[in-house]
């Protein structure tokens, strides 16, 4: 099985952590979906296999209207083969959300929404910049489960510095209170070239307080497992049967295409990115080109991606197969570092490999590179 992602480059506002690709000059939200349609064409033999899940990401995809998703839509289906029951997820803002969008949404074959509630904090969302309310978010959950989508998930920031300990508290048992079966808790990030690293660069705003977020990220783990979510990958947790099943595919490394501006294709053996930068990408399209960068994977980059996923996972690395894959010299380094974690209670043994443990997800992504294959 295969995936399609499809990245809407929209937006109302500029939230102040974002350095995903997005411009706020919606007047080009046509010309984009012509481009992609042109594109989806133009890719129609980047896969092979059937589709399993489609998932329209960004950016704001709810900003767009009913029209043009369906033509985006219609053309995939034109040109793709798609499984029986593929997941089709929707990222939605809540101001965006309204019983008419959501029937909207159903009818074109939404099954799965992701929200983006961020926080039920009202001076969260002002300082992150958020274009909506507290009470669009409640009003947001409502309407979905009214309508009557089954998955939804709600995604937390956290770690932001006026969130209290008992703020995300509050957060988390809405959440549990709405019985929303999939939520996505992300560590705030101070990424380069947005504002909020301008506003800490120039001291007008406080820095990242680490000592919280780890705090934070225990809190968010304690509560959501003595409420039966299982915590699957680092930062999401679901309820039975609610997995996310498109981030599971590229946390296994299966293959997917992705379409739109800064969207990124895997195939097992090359990456591949378009370019971020909306008019170039409205241009290439109107002459017939896709406008994207390709590298071709090296055995030690499919190792380092493989041991930065797996260590994501609750299922953790197997030690077989990284001999079945990599070979020899690769399971040797990663018994060489093996005793170090052990040690430390970070990393302990499975049936077939080694997971981290609670006290070291926080710390993944920073293990997970100590097992880096260097060259």
């Amino acid at each position: 099985m295969a995936g399609i992602y499809i990245h809407i480059p929209f937006c109302r506002k500029a939230c102040h952590y974002c350095n995903f690709h997005f411009s706020t000059q919606t007047q080009y939200i046509q010309e984009f979906t012509d481009a992609l349609v042109n594109e989806i064409g133009l890719q129609k033999n980047y896969l092979t296999e059937p589709v399993e899940t489609l998932y329209f990401g960004g950016g704001t995809p709810s900003l767009l209207q009913k029209a043009e998703l369906a033509i985006i839509v219609k053309t995939i289906k034109d040109h793709f083969t798609l499984a029986p029951q593929f997941e089709f997820t929707l990222e939605a803002n809540p101001d965006d959300i309204n019983p008419a969008n959501a029937a909207d949404w159903l009818d074109l074959g939404v099954n799965r929404l992701s929200i983006g509630i961020q926080s039920f904090q009202s001076n969260a969302l002002a300082w992150m910049n958020r274009a909506h309310t507290v009470e669009q978010s409640h009003q947001a959950i409502q309407i979905v489960m009214e309508a009557g989508f089954e998955q939804i998930s709600a995604d937390l920031i956290y770690g932001t510095p006026h969130l209290t300990d008992d703020a995300l508290i509050a957060d988390i048992e809405w959440l549990l209170q709405y019985k929303v079966n999939h939520i996505s808790c992300y560590a705030l990030t101070v990424e380069e070239k947005t504002a909020l690293y301008t506003m800490i660069e120039k001291k007008k705003i406080e820095g990242i307080d680490t000592a919280q977020q780890a705090r934070q990220f225990n809190i968010i783990v304690d509560k959501l497992e003595q409420a039966g979510f299982e915590h699957y990958e680092i930062s999401n947790f679901a309820l039975p049967q609610s997995k996310s099943k498109h981030n599971s595919n590229y946390w296994n490394q299966i293959p997917y295409l992705g379409l739109g501006p800064a969207a990124h294709s895997f195939n097992g053996n090359q990456r591949q990115w378009n370019i971020t930068n909306n008019q170039l990408y409205f241009q290439a399209l109107k002459n017939n080109t896709v406008p994207f960068e390709l590298e071709n994977l090296t055995l030690s980059q499919k190792y380092n991606e493989y041991m930065m996923m797996a260590l994501r996972k609750s299922e953790g690395f197997s030690t077989q197969y990284i001999q079945d894959v990599f070979g020899a010299q690769y399971l040797e380094q990663v018994k060489a570092i093996l005793p170090k974690y052990e040690k430390l209670k970070q990393l302990i043994p499975t049936k077939d490999g080694y997971t981290l443990t609670k006290e070291a997800k926080f710390f993944a992504d920073g293990i997970a590179s100590d097992f880096f294959w260097i060259p």
